[in-house]
């Protein structure tokens, strides 16, 4: 994309979309129809549901598309955090297992990790929570060193919301089918910014959020292979394969689509290509402006192309963002922003509070310019250089 988003014109510099991104106009235009016109129940057998069902399976194809998935192995959700729960709990109480076994680590989404906490308390089930190494990453073989005859399932992002760190999923969905489990993979924040092949991948499920990618707030998917068993989440109709009941919002879901569908053509273009270019020009920028400052959090690679994670030595990032209003970015998850508190992802790879607390995540998208990065880091720079404490 080459004009403006109508949503950024005229004010900050907007450099969180790992939080969420501006939905794209196409993708809005693609709705449209179907919040004005188009009114009809997807499930009724008259006229009016024949273009509603035809869209919804056009969404699901779109989605597919993108992941290298099949179309009947897409289930849409209402949110990135309900495919997470409709994974992980309805691996556990579909399985056949006394106490049921799960694995994940320490740096994964609230979305996993309270779902986890919750099968604890309320099911019994053990949960083993992995470290990372110092760029965030999960050692494989640890992986096989906590799986157990009782593990049903192994839940592992594919990047991280704050750093970008990019999982080696492959190597653990292998370790872990070796030992009979599934795999699940929250990529709500790589689908649509790296290639990702549900097949190659080797991944049993797989989360895709719309928010993350130019669709609106509220629509999201899990990808299902076939023959993988799960409790619904939601009973009533038997929608969504039976997994998600109730009757589908299908706007939301030809946003996802859509938005899949542009961000699968992106991707074959190489456009992720020149948002790393403005990551890296951003890093650049920041660190010529204060040498010596500027240290990176996480890994240089493999990273999401729209990621940077750094600390500013003497500042601290909550307050640096309040002093420069004329950036629109995080110090870290957009669950946690407004605290002022280390952030539990740096301290798990092993950084300090000074380091955690001095921390800004910078994510920048599809609007992103050269001139915006170059007025971020002029601010920043100013804001640092006179000893925002």
């Amino acid at each position: 994309m080459t004009s403006a988003h109508p949503g950024l014109a005229g004010g900050p510099v907007y450099l969180d979309c790992n939080a969420t991104t501006p939905v794209d106009p196409r993708v809005v235009e693609e709705m449209r129809p179907h919040l004005a016109d188009w009114f009809g129940n997807p499930s009724s057998d008259h006229v009016y549901a024949a273009k509603p069902k035809e869209a919804l399976h056009r969404a699901r194809t779109q989605v597919a598309g993108l992941i290298g998935a099949e179309t009947g192995e897409i289930v849409f959700t209402g949110s990135g955090t309900e495919a997470d729960n409709l994974a992980l709990r309805g691996a556990v109480l579909a399985a056949k297992t006394d106490r049921p076994h799960l694995i994940t680590q320490v740096t994964e989404h609230p979305a996993v990790l309270e779902t986890c906490r919750a099968l604890e308390r309320l099911h019994g089930v053990e949960v083993t929570y992995l470290p990372v190494d110092r760029d965030g990453l999960v050692d494989p073989a640890a992986v096989a060193a906590a799986l157990t005859p009782r593990t049903v399932l192994v839940s592992v992002m594919a990047a991280n919301n704050e750093t970008g760190a990019l999982q080696p999923i492959p190597a653990l969905a292998h370790v872990t089918h070796a030992h009979g489990a599934l795999f699940h993979c929250d990529a709500a924040q790589a689908a649509g910014k790296t290639l990702l092949d549900v097949r190659e991948l080797g991944v049993d499920l797989l989360t895709v959020v719309g928010h993350k990618m130019y669709a609106p707030k509220g629509i999201a998917a899990l990808y299902v292979r076939h023959g993988v068993a799960l409790e619904p989440l939601v009973y009533g109709g038997g929608q969504e394969h039976g997994l998600r009941a109730g009757t589908e919002n299908v706007a939301l879901a030809v946003a996802l689509g859509a938005a899949a569908e542009l961000a699968a053509a992106e991707l074959a273009d190489g456009g992720c290509e020149g948002i790393a270019e403005l990551r890296d020009r951003l890093h650049g920028r920041l660190a010529e402006g204060l040498p010596g400052r500027v240290q990176l959090n996480g890994p240089v690679k493999p990273r999401l192309p729209s990621t940077l994670n750094i600390s500013i030595d003497g500042v601290r990032g909550h307050e640096l963002l309040t002093d420069v209003p004329e950036i629109a970015a995080s110090t870290g998850s957009a669950c946690h922003s407004g605290t002022d508190t280390p952030s539990p992802v740096l301290r798990a790879m092993g950084l300090g509070d000074a380091r955690s607390l001095s921390a800004l995540r910078l994510s920048i998208g599809r609007w992103t310019t050269p001139n915006d990065v170059d007025r971020a880091a002029e601010a920043l720079i100013a804001a640092a250089r006179a000893g925002v404490v």
